[in-house]
């Protein structure tokens, strides 16, 4: 596994860090900047993250199918595919 490989791995990890768990909305905060940088995710997808993000039990995903945004990224996430 490269270093790029083993990088996105982690934030693939961190990006699907469990609900409720202590900074977890943080974590899958910062994990959805990466893939924002990288082109994977939207601007209106990482900002639903960021409101997310002191809420450590709120689920981004529904308020991103809610809001009929990011359609892509939604099926990933339901896929689980990390490449």
């Amino acid at each position: 596994m490269t270093g790029a490989d083993a990088e996105f791995a982690e934030q693939w990890r961190l990006i699907n860090t469990p609900l409720g768990e202590e900074w977890s909305g943080r974590t899958r905060y910062a994990a959805a900047m990466y893939f924002h940088k990288r082109g994977d995710m939207d601007a209106e997808v990482l900002e639903i993250y960021r409101t997310c993000s002191r809420l450590d039990s709120q689920d981004p995903l529904p308020i991103i199918r809610d809001r009929g945004v990011g359609k892509d990224w939604l099926g990933r996430m339901e896929k689980g595919k990390q490449g």
